[in-house]
């Protein structure tokens, strides 16, 4: 019994020596990279990460960037990436050391990452432990991973804030629970920033070659700022950017008997909230239009969300409702009764995908928007996968206001620019009709050496917070560092 207790009093110390030598190399590799983002929220996390990796590279900074969401990726200095390998596919915050030891062998002067973590104290953890972020973002604050992180809105915004860095900056477009996360921020020595939507106008927005909202470009414009990019070189650098795999985006077939379908895939928008968001933000830029039919899939281990679907029909006014999965009945029931009699159940989630989708294609009109909400998971990606293959078309219908008309130079063609392009995920494994679809990669950028590299000018319009200059190097140099201008100013009433 002895020996038993030596063997394992032996394997503990050498177990404990391996995390110490792990955590120092792990804090060294921390220190190669001088500036950190730490993007956090519930809705738009990675779409973010890219539009501040994007603005980052733009200004010249060398920026490796990783996201989580609807397909990680790690993203290298020149724009180019690739899949995060994981271990049997599972997700575990653990990786983030590996990201960190990849992202310093670059030297890189920003590291920007989308937090994975859920539960409120790994949260803490990524924070203090991995990443250790000198500017905090987080974005919006919805209802979404209640039975992790409470069941009130507060309850999240107050789960969330565990991200914030202790003496650092937080950015953030929330503007409902903006007291709640200053509280929170005031709590950690953290000054907290709001990045104004306003201060976006609709002809930046329109830059963009797929959906974006303007929450998610004023926060990156803010990041830039503060470390010294100026808004029109910011901007550009987003134009650049290649979207995330799962961006809001419209794609139009041509089904059997040539009805033409404009489909929006809005699955990855899963609350209530960013669902009606995404999808009148595609009505008012007309990517979708009217009469629109609404496709909910219904997931069983996700009844709750599958009722909240059925509870915003009236909100969206569609001319039929399509419930795929199962229990399509959660969602059916939850539809408000005078609205009820427009649902159609294409029969759970062990009817053929092809005989449902032909008996959704036979309801629509001969020209009609499709939205998709809910869960892509299950019957969703039947539907998704069938879609694909019906044949494209491009060429534009009277009326149609898909397309923005800018005022030609002379001597210029004055032809539209389309409002948005389509764009898939790479490393997925695509049908013949997605991959004709699939954009080419951005051209590299070039970067400036760090002595090489000058703050820009301050971005235009008014900002949410007072106009004293930010320091001239790249704030902070260290997480625990003090802020040399804590002041505020809050976007809602004053408490």
């Amino acid at each position: 019994m002895l020996f038993l207790y030596c063997v394992l009093l032996f394997c503990c110390l050498v177990m404990l020596v391996a995390g110490i030598v792990e955590q120092r190399r792990h804090y060294a590799n921390l220190v190669q990279i001088p500036n950190r983002v730490l993007v956090n929220g519930i809705r738009g996390k990675s779409s973010i990460t890219r539009l501040c990796a994007g603005a980052l590279r733009g200004g010249g900074l060398l920026t490796v960037a990783k996201t989580t969401g609807t397909a990680a990726r790690f993203i290298h200095p020149d724009a180019t990436e690739e899949p995060v390998y994981r271990k049997f596919g599972i997700a575990n915050v653990v990786e983030q050391i590996g990201i960190v030891r990849r992202a310093a062998a670059y030297r890189p002067h920003v590291l920007v990452m989308e937090c994975m973590a859920v539960m409120p104290a790994l949260q803490e953890i990524n924070q203090s432990k991995l990443i250790q972020s000198t500017i905090g973002v987080l974005c919006n604050v919805r209802e979404d991973h209640v039975a992790e992180m409470g069941p009130t809105l507060d309850d999240i915004a107050r789960s969330l804030s565990r991200s914030m860095p202790h003496g650092g900056i937080c950015v953030t477009a929330e503007k409902e629970r903006f007291h709640v996360l200053q509280e929170e921020a005031d709590a950690r020595n953290c000054t907290l920033v709001y990045a104004d939507p306003d201060t976006v106008s609709d002809e930046e927005l329109r830059g963009f070659s797929w959906f974006t909202f303007k929450e998610n470009v004023a926060i990156a414009l803010t990041v830039a700022k503060l470390l010294g990019v100026d808004r029109e070189t910011a901007l550009q650098g987003m134009y650049d950017a290649p979207p995330d795999p799962g961006v809001l985006s419209v794609e139009r077939y041509e089904a059997p008997g040539g009805k033409r379908v404009r489909f929006a895939n809005v699955f990855a928008a899963n609350d209530p909230e960013s669902t009606l968001m995404n999808i009148n933000q595609l009505l008012d830029l007309g990517a979708v239009d009217r009469p629109l039919n609404v496709v909910i899939n219904c997931r069983p281990d996700r009844v709750e969300r599958n009722g909240q679907m059925g509870q915003i029909i009236p909100d969206l006014m569609p001319d039929k409702v399509f419930v795929i999965g199962h229990p399509a009945k959660s969602a059916i029931d939850a539809i408000p009764s005078e609205w009820r009699a427009r649902a159609v159940d294409l029969g759970g989630d062990q009817r053929d995908g092809e005989e449902f989708m032909n008996e959704l294609l036979g309801h629509l009109g001969a020209s009609s928007s499709l939205v998709a909400i809910g869960n892509i998971h299950g019957q969703g990606e039947v539907l998704l996968e069938h879609l694909a293959e019906l044949p494209g078309f491009e060429e534009e219908e009277p009326g149609e206001t898909t397309a923005v008309h800018e005022p030609a130079a002379s001597g210029q063609d004055a032809s539209p620019q389309p409002l948005y392009a389509a764009h898939l995920d790479p490393y997925a494994d695509l049908t013949a009709a997605q991959e004709a679809r699939f954009a080419p990669p951005p051209v590299p950028r070039q970067y400036a050496h760090p002595q090489q590299h000058q703050a820009g000018p301050a971005p235009q319009g008014q900002p949410p917070y007072p106009q004293q200059p930010w320091p001239e190097q790249a704030w902070p140099p260290h997480p625990n560092a003090p802020h040399p201008n804590p002041q505020w100013q809050s976007p809602g009433e004053p408490r």
